[in-house]
């Protein structure tokens, strides 16, 4: 190898290690601010207001929306828990996106619906035509909209978006589940400020594991499998406190397509969920940024942590690649469609900060992470780096990543103590080591993949999503759903 080839390669290997470096210290900052709201939500805990709230007639009513195709194992006790929610006024839409399973008969024979003559009016763009609407002889607040599929939870969404009638739509995944004061909670922000508040979002986690009742978690547990483990640490560290320390710098820019509120007339004059958007959560929330601020309005849109959205994650790697190839995906192609955003002071720090940090960290992140392993490993064969560098490099890269976690774990046990045996923490705690040693490497050539699919404007789908069925303390035995088109 000639000495300029060495140079270089010495010289990437050192601005690799700069760059996790880097990357890891700016997590550091987002948690550890993030752990000023838990501790300050802790010391308020009592003084929080849900009852107000509860019984005060300014509450707002919402409408939860919940897109559901082909999720007959969860359906039933994931409308259950809405219906069960603790609040004053509000409805559930399901819309069941052409289903090929057993969805909606499920849901006709625990709610006994009846379809009725409702025209649902287009107020945000939708593809798959409206079969049929339904509501419960039971008299509970449910209606559910069966459409033709598209192929786009984004065009599910917005048929939700068009049926249902109150002035905040609750966007919930169906097969999730929510604590009992979880609308409550997400909703408080805009009874506190409602002139500038237009989005909130929950902690989402992993319900794997725990047992359901009737729509209500049970004894919370860490899952059997050590791929849902590692997913529990990474939900808390990433969608706990990741985008808690992103609210507080009043730059979020994604909230979970599993649990997020959000005005409906702003929905609807950005033009609803974009059909064609993979990652159309994100994709919201960026042209509501852009939306808003090109008008020069003052805004709000903040991260709620305490309320929880438990959904049921992956447990096969097949599954959890296509899900972590879509979010890659989804997170170029937004970048990509508001680039004018990107280091845009017009923008502020959405423009200067935010979405130049997704684009070098998150984005381009496994191209880096990737080369990076591949250069001190041939490296060190060639003898141009030592076994120092290599050391250092892991210290840096798979160290500092373990240490991010076990902080994180020790937050949320200071903060909201969800896991009470100590044999959960230790599972959480050795989860976060096998995190960083070999699933770390693999989800960064997931994302390389989702990178490289958005970057050939290939064709996609939403893929195949095996789901167990949540674990009954009355019903243990697990059930298998039909794939997900």
């Amino acid at each position: 190898m000639s000495d300029v080839a060495r140079a270089v390669l010495e010289g990437f290997s050192w601005f690799v290690l700069a760059y996790f470096l880097v990357l890891n210290t700016l997590y550091l900052v987002l948690v550890l601010t993030a752990a000023g709201d838990v501790f300050r939500h802790v010391r308020r805990r009592p003084f929080a207001g849900d009852d107000d709230a509860f019984a005060s007639p300014l509450t707002p009513p919402v409408s939860v929306v919940m897109p559901a195709h082909d999720e007959e194992p969860v359906i039933v006790e994931a409308v259950h828990a809405m219906l069960a929610l603790r609040y004053p006024e509000f409805e559930v839409v399901v819309v069941d996106d052409g289903s090929k399973d057993g969805t909606f008969a499920r849901l006709a024979e625990a709610f006994d619906l009846c379809e009725v003559p409702k025209v649902v009016p287009e107020l945000v763009p939708v593809q798959g035509k409206i079969l049929s609407v339904w509501l419960s002889r039971q008299g509970h607040p449910l209606t559910v909209v069966r459409k033709e599929s598209v192929g786009s939870k984004a065009d599910a969404s917005n048929t939700g978006i068009n049926a249902s009638r109150y002035p905040l739509a609750c966007m919930v995944d169906a097969d999730a589940v929510l604590d009992e004061d979880a609308l409550l909670t997400v909703v408080k922000p805009f009874i506190d400020d409602p002139l500038r508040m237009v989005a909130t979002g929950g902690s989402v986690r992993a319900v794997n594991g725990s047992s359901v009742h009737r729509g209500r978690i049970g004894e919370t547990r860490m899952p059997s499998s050590w791929l849902a483990r590692i997913q529990v640490v990474e939900y808390l560290r990433a969608f706990l406190l990741g985008r808690s320390g992103w609210s507080r710098l009043q730059g979020l820019l994604i909230i979970s397509g599993a649990f997020g509120v959000f005005r409906r007339d702003l929905v609807v004059a950005v033009g609803g969920y974009h059909v064609g958007a993979i990652g159309e959560d994100a994709d919201l929330v960026a042209r509501m940024h852009r939306h808003l601020r090109d008008e020069g309005r003052e805004y709000r849109i903040q991260f709620v942590s305490e309320p929880v959205c438990w959904t049921e994650v992956p447990e096969s790697l097949a599954v959890l690649g296509r899900q972590r190839r879509r979010w890659s995906r989804g997170l170029a192609e937004v970048l990509w469609s508001q680039r004018r955003m990107v280091g845009n002071p017009r923008y502020g720090r959405i423009g200067t900060v935010v979405m130049p940090y997704y684009l070098l960290f998150e984005c381009l992140g496994p191209v880096l992470e990737l080369a990076g392993i591949v250069s001190v490993v041939v490296g060190l064969a060639l003898g141009i780096l030592d076994v120092t560098f290599a050391l250092l490099f892991l210290s840096v890269a798979l160290g500092y990543g373990f240490l991010l976690s076990v902080v994180s774990i020790a937050i949320e046990e200071v903060g909201y103590r969800r896991y009470r045996r100590g044999r959960d923490l230790g599972m959480a705690v050795v989860a976060a080591v096998v995190e960083n040693v070999g699933f770390r490497q693999l989800h960064a050539w997931w994302r390389l993949q989702g990178l490289w699919q958005a970057i050939r404007g290939s064709e996609h789908a939403w893929g195949t999503m095996t789901r167990a069925g949540f674990a009954s303390e009355e019903a243990p035995e697990a059930r298998e759903s039909e794939p997900v088109a």
